[in-house]
């Protein structure tokens, strides 16, 4: 059975990949619709075909919104008072359906994916793979939610995904709340917010004298084998001065209450602000 799949955003990078990866795989016809104009003569200059989106609505059994996190709430509401019954609703970001943002229509299944990216300390197949931070070359694992809906439709919807992200190692499942802690909260709060205070780290080695070449270098091989210890792919353990330097480091970087990120007040008001903050273009 083939399903009609409508790409919205077909001419952005997480579109054009999705449209990509769909390309010649006979489970799937997949409708590209973009209404930027630069992106659809871009589209059209590699033999694709846009088409009109309330068309390609009235048909697809799965609508897949590549588009900003920010705008999915206001696209969503657009979108599926045109989308035919039972068909279902994909998103790559929860921020829209963990503050509430989304349309009531309940003959539409809703559900929620967004690739893990390629795992740390795990080995690829080729050079490529290796040189594969995203996904798409790289063996990665996705995550999966269903927000409202059939248990049907969001089964399919899995394959679908897995079919985007390929090659897929595992889908986890989570609910919609389990995954805004995983994404903004963990994955952009805290591990986002931590890549950068290392490369500010690394810049303050510099501004104090240190050779760049040097200091890069050097946080280069203590990052990973620091991220080994951590996460078990290396068994030995921090020297008893490492650890000192750790509890000392911790105590005046971070502060005591970190985790209330985690909390869902602090949690909804962060989502609030990166969705307000990005649809103004900041």
């Amino acid at each position: 059975m083939t399903h009609t799949v409508v790409i919205v955003g077909a001419g952005g990078k997480m579109g054009h990949r999705a449209v990509e990866k769909l390309a010649g795989n006979p489970a799937y016809k997949v409708l590209a619709c973009e209404k930027d104009p630069e992106r659809i003569r871009a589209l059209q200059e590699e033999g694709l075909e846009v088409a009109p989106l309330e068309a390609a609505l009235a048909e697809a059994d799965f609508v897949v919104m590549a588009v900003p996190d920010a705008l999915i709430g206001r696209i969503a509401r657009e979108l599926v008072p045109q989308m035919k019954r039972d068909a279902t609703l994909i998103m790559l970001d929860a921020a829209a359906a963990y503050v509430g943002e989304l349309p009531i229509r309940a003959d539409v299944t809703y559900m929620i994916t967004h690739p893990c990216h390629p795992p740390m300390f795990t080995e690829q197949a080729t050079p490529e793979a290796r040189r594969d931070y995203f996904g798409g070359v790289a063996v990665q694992d996705i995550i999966v939610s269903l927000a409202q809906g059939s248990e049907s439709n969001f089964a399919q919807g899995v394959e679908l995904c897995k079919a985007i992200f390929a090659p897929v190692r595992t889908a986890y499942r989570v609910t919609p709340e389990q995954f805004a802690l995983l994404e903004p909260a963990m994955a952009e709060i805290v591990v986002a917010s931590a890549a950068t205070l290392m490369k500010q780290a690394l810049e303050a080695a510099v501004e104090a004298g240190v050779p760049r070449e040097a200091a890069e270098a050097f946080m280069a091989g203590h990052a990973q084998i620091a991220l080994a210890i951590v996460f078990g792919a290396e068994k030995s353990p921090f020297s008893d001065a490492a650890q000192v330097a750790i509890r000392w480091g911790s105590e005046r970087i971070f502060a005591p209450d970190w985790k209330n990120v985690f909390q869902p007040e602090e949690l909804r008001a962060a989502i609030q602000d990166m969705i307000h903050l990005r649809s103004a273009g900041l």
